[in-house]
């Protein structure tokens, strides 16, 4: 089984039924929607398609956030080095000769002397001044600027709310069609992430907090303990930071959501070169098997498949090498494990220290909400885990875990006892998910309370098992 999971973006190139199965095919497990893009109604049917063509695959709803994007521009403005470039938060004044922005507050938050970026960082202008709802800068960069591109102010904390007018249309959205995460992004702090989850008021969608500015960082953990996931977004990142520090603080990242037990999705350009080419360059490699040793949950694709040339050889590309990456990590190269502070943490080691003694050929994780299965994704086991839940939806969010596969069953699971235990495994069983020959080592819950989500170990040869309980 593969571990890694690959988040596919998509867009005009991948929109179709055929589309959408190649790309499952190929390796795809979670699709994602950028709430940037495209209007409500688009998205609404692109999440009706998905399920239809692919229901298997989790969907992930980009939130645009508090980032700062071009608004109203009609015709793209195009300037060379030394252009005067004036940006504008008055949408009401003709555009021509200005680049609307959708943040009423800009000028209370840019410097004379200070930057502004353009287009993830390939575009930067120096501010000149500031007159009334004008932002007047000087071009350092020639490009051409188009509508809803976005704007970052490097080093400046936005201080909004986290969801804006078009993040609550679209969250009402996901509510209504039963997206399985929100992509959160610009978040500052893990009160942003708390702020969402009320608004959302409910555990679904899980929400990936997006780290991409130094407010984030230095509230690192405590966002990774309040999310159900992390995005290391290293385009807005790299705007904030400087570009050497990209590769260390994605290792930080990751290693964050490690220690707080939470998945951690890379993404940002890791494959560019093939939106337009059909093989990657050398530097895309090792990008990908970098993150995959680093302990990332998922690698991203965006204008790969969302409007490239090759988006179903991207994502096989991709799969390709996170399993050779994998499989170095197979062959003993594996980091040491932190010692246990708590019961889940005790339970898990002691599941992988089973799995690396006994030729165990699978895991099963019986777990209503994946809390089992996602501390088990953190161990980095060669065996395939197979996380059975009693409700549906948790089950396919469990599509973020590396190394799980989520199953759903129509048995409700007990409180007080562990009779669904063997149930799910007879079920497993006669779905041939599991067979005769396997080794499983089962974990789950008995008596479950706050602090009390892992305390189950079995270990059952299936043929045993199928002769002890007359499973015909």
């Amino acid at each position: 089984m593969n571990r890694t999971r690959i988040v596919a973006t998509i867009g005009p190139a991948t929109c179709s039924e055929e589309a959408l199965k190649r790309l499952a095919e190929a390796g795809m497990t979670i699709a994602r929607l950028n709430g940037a893009q495209a209007t409500l109604d688009w998205h609404r049917a692109t999440i009706a398609l998905i399920r239809k063509a692919v229901p298997q695959v989790a969907i992930l709803l980009d939130l645009p956030g508090r980032k700062v994007r071009t608004v109203d521009v009609k015709t793209p403005l195009t300037f060379a080095v030394g252009d005067r470039v004036v940006f504008t938060t008055d949408r009401a004044k003709p555009a021509e000769g200005r680049i609307p922005v959708d943040h009423p507050k800009l000028t209370e938050q840019v410097q004379v002397g200070g930057m502004i970026m353009g287009n993830d960082g390939l575009f930067r202008f120096k501010v000149e001044a500031i007159e009334g709802s004008d932002i007047v800068c000087r071009a350092e960069t020639a490009g051409i600027m188009g509508d809803r591109k976005g704007i970052n102010i490097p080093g400046v904390t936005l201080g909004a709310a986290p969801l804006r007018a078009h993040d609550l249309d679209l969250v009402a959205l996901a509510a209504e069609t039963g997206v399985d995460f929100l992509g959160l992004s610009f978040v500052e702090s893990a009160g942003d992430v708390a702020q969402v989850r009320a608004k959302v008021g409910s555990v679904f969608p899980r929400l990936v907090a997006k780290v991409e500015t130094r407010a984030a960082l230095a509230d690192l953990d405590d966002i990774a303990i309040v999310a159900d996931g992390l995005m290391i977004d290293r385009g807005d990142l790299s705007i904030e930071v400087n570009l050497e520090e990209i590769a260390l603080l994605q290792k930080k990242i990751i290693a964050a959501g490690k220690r707080m037990g939470k998945p951690t999705i890379v993404a940002t350009e890791m494959m560019h070169s093939m939106a337009e080419n059909p093989m990657p360059v050398k530097a895309e490699i090792a990008d990908i098997t970098n993150a995959v040793l680093d302990g990332a949950a998922a690698v991203m694709l965006s204008g790969e498949t969302a409007i490239g040339r090759y988006p179903d050889e991207a994502v096989r590309t991709m799969r390709r090498v996170c399993s050779a990456a994998e499989g170095f990590l197979v062959d003993g190269h594996v980091p040491p494990r932190a010692k246990a502070e708590r019961v889940p943490q005790a339970i898990q080691q002691a599941i992988a220290l089973i799995c690396r003694s006994l030729p165990v050929t699978k895991i099963v994780a019986v777990t209503r909400s994946g809390f089992a299965a996602r501390q088990l994704s953190m161990q980095g086991l060669d065996q395939p885990i197979i996380a059975v839940s009693d409700d549906a939806r948790a089950a396919r969010c469990f599509a973020l875990y590396a190394g799980v596969e989520g199953v759903y069953l129509d048995i409700p699971f007990q409180k007080t006892g562990t009779d669904h235990v063997a149930k799910c495994l007879e079920a497993l069983w006669r779905q041939g998910r599991l067979v005769d020959e396997d080794l499983v080592v089962v974990t789950a819950v008995t008596y479950p309370r706050s602090g009390n989500r892992m305390n189950l170990i079995q270990t059952h040869l299936m043929s045993d098992l199928r002769e002890s309980l007359g499973w015909e």
